[in-house]
């Protein structure tokens, strides 16, 4: 148990605290893909959530159609206020395509589709429903700073589990690439990013001002895009991140589609983009070089902070990590594809809404 403060706000678990929150006056938005489909975790954060009393809870569905019927069906078993939003149907596809935004599909886009709606509210928490231990604190824990003067919240845990550390993507690729950044530059939103316990976390809150001015990457460069928002929105003084505890997810392998290696592209490509939002041009002839020797230090550290847990620790798998993930040290090729703000945004969410729902509609029929 520990109480260090960082650059930014940092709220400790130290009495398993419950605070009194706004949750009637939030929106709670869930992702979700066809494997949370009748899944232990994801029925467990519904079912959390039925006691907690959020004003809404807006779920984006990324599914084939065949199963969105099923997965409405299943939905609706729970005693929530729920919009369900298919992410995939033609009339979305088509409402995107008429303002020039129907381009890549993933995790950020299906957020940003429902942030939209959701900022219709007074405050939006986000979360994963992947979460095994879900608790009824977690809202309530991620809303505390927003009803006491902050803009934005980071919930951040250890991801440890059966004797092992996990969290591998943000231990060895996030972590390692800020360090050799700022071993060229301390520019503040190097500081920024630097200052979050667990930056790759899916779980946090905003106002419905700072939700609605996000700019969404498409896939899984989500979590940093909204922390290069959030810098440049609420800063080091509007930023908490807040102890959510225990915490366990479901675990991705390195390699395959939509496995870590893969999603280390997208978070390293919204890095890039994102500092260079605020001035920072990094050296990409000795960033690579400059990212392996800040990793193998950390792999080094890990590895003591393993034993001295008498945990399991495979060195040579976590450099073979390492090395799967310096592909992603590169230059940013081809445009940028963030989704606009909704502040600014040349649709409605609204219209949004009503072709998610008419999609839903039609193939459930």
């Amino acid at each position: 148990m520990e109480y260090v403060q960082e650059r930014v706000t940092t709220l400790h678990d130290l009495t398993d605290p419950v605070p009194d929150a706004p949750t009637s006056r939030t929106a709670v938005v869930v992702p979700m893909t066809e494997r949370e489909y009748a899944g232990l975790a994801a029925d467990r954060v519904l079912s959390v959530l039925e006691r907690v009393e959020p004003a809404r809870v807006v779920v984006p569905l990324r599914a084939p159609k065949d199963r969105v019927g099923p997965f409405c069906e299943w939905l609706s078993q729970y005693d929530l206020s729920l919009d369900i939003l298919w992410c995939d149907g033609p009339r979305v596809a088509d409402l995107l395509d008429s303002v020039g935004l129907n381009d890549k599909r993933g995790k950020g886009r299906d957020v940003w589709l429902a942030l939209g709606p959701a900022a219709t509210e007074e405050y939006v928490v986000v979360h994963d429903a992947d979460t095994k231990t879900y608790d009824r604190s977690y809202v309530s824990r991620l809303l505390f700073p927003l009803a006491n003067g902050y803009e934005f919240s980071k919930g951040y845990y250890a991801r440890v589990e059966d004797r092992r550390l996990y969290g591998r993507l943000f231990r060895l690729f996030y972590v390692p690439l800020v360090r050799a950044l700022r071993s060229e530059s301390d520019a503040p939103i190097l500081q920024y990013l630097d200052a979050f316990r667990y930056a790759l976390a899916g779980e946090f809150a905003a106002t419905s001002e700072m939700a609605r001015s996000i700019r969404a990457p498409r896939d899984w460069g989500l979590e940093v895009g909204v922390l290069g928002d959030a810098f440049g929105i609420a800063g080091f003084d509007g930023t908490a991140q807040v102890d959510l505890g225990a915490y366990e997810h479901d675990h991705r392998a390195v390699s395959g589609p939509t496995g870590l290696s893969d999603m280390s592209e997208s978070v390293g490509e919204t890095l890039f983009r994102t500092v260079a939002d605020h001035g920072v041009a990094p050296d990409f002839d000795t960033l690579p070089d400059r990212y392996q020797t800040a990793a193998d230090r950390l792999v080094d550290q890990y590895a003591a902070d393993a034993a001295f847990n008498d945990f399991e620790f495979d060195r040579a798998g976590e450099r073979e990590q390492v090395a799967a993930y310096a592909d992603a040290v590169a230059e940013p090729a081809g445009e940028d594809r963030r989704l606009p703000p909704w502040s600014d945004a040349p649709l409605s969410p609204d219209e949004v809404v009503e072709a998610a729902v008419a999609d839903a509609e039609e193939v459930s029929s």
